[in-house]
């Protein structure tokens, strides 16, 4: 039942923080000497500092000398295919023409992109603002829940009827529920948020009581539930210190978007 959603702070985040590593990558690669010459080509230690980073996820000067020697065979091996003859013909084909142009393109603006991410200043004054607004949309509750997850609404229904007939309910969850927590008597196990469940069961599980039980089935994509409120409680809101960064990194890419948009 729990859905898939980017929390407020990590929205658009993701292409920010691949252009700011680009712009790590570019800024701090700043000489190039050949390496190695492959039919009559050579390989200079940017190009082979940029491929180990982008094999290993890590700065080139993390690697060992024998690390870097292995990825050299690796670029060798790129090397020596991409000068055969036949590589040359190759290159003037249509789709793979069409492919280094969408590379190269794609390559100079995430290049732009981390250049404008160098001239980003985030005041104190933004994160506070931006984490006030976070702090204003996290629902009030947390619940634990336990839930009947049934095929049809008569079955449900039936479901209810034992409850109302004095029926345990966990009994009723482990013989009858459909759904993956039907070992553990139809507990969910944890605390959530409102927000991070389909919006039907969520609505469901805030209208009842501690100790309640939903007198009507309740639909979601899922199937049919019957849902009991184990406990509610006031939820506690991240504080600044552990989603400052998170929130910086939101309000960059905001104004990169917003950049954007001029551009268009």
């Amino acid at each position: 039942m729990s859905t898939t959603k980017s929390s407020k702070i990590n929205s658009r985040t993701h292409n920010g923080i691949v252009f700011m590593l680009i712009g790590m990558i570019i800024s701090t690669i700043s000489w190039a000497e050949t390496v190695k010459t492959v039919n009559g080509t050579d390989i200079d230690s940017l190009v082979l500092d940029i491929y180990i980073q982008s094999r290993t996820q890590q700065a080139a000067t993390e690697a060992t000398p024998d690390q870097r020697l292995l990825y050299l065979d690796e670029l060798t091996d790129i090397y020596l295919l991409s000068t055969q003859e036949s590589a040359i013909q190759l290159s003037q084909n249509p789709q793979i023409k069409a492919q280094i142009e969408l590379q190269n393109r794609g390559l100079i603006a995430q290049a732009v992109a981390s250049d404008f991410f160098v001239t980003v200043n985030v005041s104190e004054e933004q994160i506070l603002s931006e984490y006030n607004q976070v702090i204003q949309a996290t629902p009030s509750k947390e619940y634990m829940a336990s839930h009947i997850l049934l095929e049809t609404q008569s079955d449900a229904i039936s479901i209810i009827e034992k409850l109302n007939n004095g029926e345990v309910f966990s009994e009723l969850a482990t013989t009858n529920s459909i759904g993956p927590s039907a070992s553990a008597g139809g507990s969910l196990g944890t605390w959530f948020s409102p927000n991070q469940m389909v919006k039907p069961f969520s609505d469901a599980v805030a209208t009842l009581d501690d100790g309640s039980y939903t007198t009507d089935p309740i639909q979601t994509e899922f199937g049919w539930h019957v849902i009991l409120r184990e406990n509610s409680r006031d939820s506690i809101p991240p504080t600044l210190d552990s989603v400052s960064n998170e929130i910086r990194q939101k309000i960059i890419q905001d104004e990169f978007q917003a950049y954007l948009e001029t551009l268009k």
